[in-house]
């Protein structure tokens, strides 16, 4: 997948929130652990990682830069502005135009980045027009301190008014096989060429039960039950990213696996059936 057009990824990344602690307040209780996913990552060849200014209050684009600046000429980073966290229990879209740029020159210090490859607005501020809060990031882009600009949990009318503001690279939308609200966000990404970046890949609930429908395509395909989630995702679309964070390197290991699996029309059709 070419992000942007320019920036091609593999299609499975890495989302760094799970390397936080468990209210996405602090850094991770096993610093050394998280650099090591982290690291490991790119050894498999991961070369797309996603964050926020919002995990850990900018701990975790910390946490990044640590673990693999200088990087790799491939590795493209994401992250996001557009939330604020007044408390650990707190997400409150902030789009304010002077915060946004704000935010976006602290992810660059924090990063250690001459420009961001990909800039998502966290989340539509209700409060601010969306024409304020895409012309904040389109003068970020214009002045290089980003290359693209990526939007976080819209629909598909947003996502239109947003593309005739500034080019949009990338939509990154909840959606699993178990959560499929945004279907026509996806159709429209796939449509104009965005990428559909989902968080929370991988199912759970009764479709990841151990007697389930994953657990049962897994079988036949000799592959685990995420592994078989991110298949069915990366076959839904071909603009498909997903992110699966993960705390572990054996379970990084086994999400980047699923690039090698392969899915019958007929499992594909069966998983897709699924309500």
């Amino acid at each position: 997948m070419n992000i942007g057009g320019d920036l091609p990824v593999r299609r499975i990344g890495l989302g760094a929130m799970r390397l936080a602690d468990s209210d996405i307040w602090h850094g991770p209780a096993d610093r050394e652990g998280a650099l090591a996913v982290l690291r490991r990552a790119v050894e498999l060849g991961v070369n797309f990682v996603d964050t926020s200014d919002a995990y850990s209050l900018g701990a975790n684009e910390e946490l990044i830069a640590e673990a693999l600046h200088p990087y790799a000429d491939d590795l493209v980073i994401a992250t996001k502005a557009g939330v604020a966290r007044p408390s650990p229990a707190e997400w409150v879209p902030l789009g304010r135009p002077e915060y946004l740029k704000q935010q976006a020159e602290l992810s660059l210090r924090r990063l250690r980045l001459d420009r961001i490859d990909l800039f998502f607005l966290h989340r539509v501020d209700p409060q601010v027009p969306l024409a304020d809060q895409i012309g904040a990031l389109e003068e970020l882009r214009k002045e290089g301190k980003i290359r693209h600009i990526g939007l976080s949990e819209v629909t598909v009318g947003q996502l239109e008014e947003a593309s005739r503001l500034a080019p949009v690279a990338a939509v990154q939308n909840l959606y699993n096989l178990a959560t499929r609200e945004h279907e026509a966000v996806v159709d429209h990404a796939e449509k104009e060429g965005i990428a559909f970046v989902p968080f929370f890949p991988i199912a759970t609930g009764d479709h990841a039960r151990a007697e389930g429908p994953l657990a049962e395509v897994a079988s036949e395909v000799g592959a685990t039950p995420a592994q078989v989630a991110l298949a069915w995702l990366l076959r839904r679309s071909p603009t498909m990213v997903p992110i699966p964070g993960t705390t572990s390197v054996a379970h990084l290991e086994e999400n980047v696996g699923a690039l090698a699996v392969t899915l019958t029309d007929a499992q594909y059709d069966r998983l897709s059936t699924l309500t």
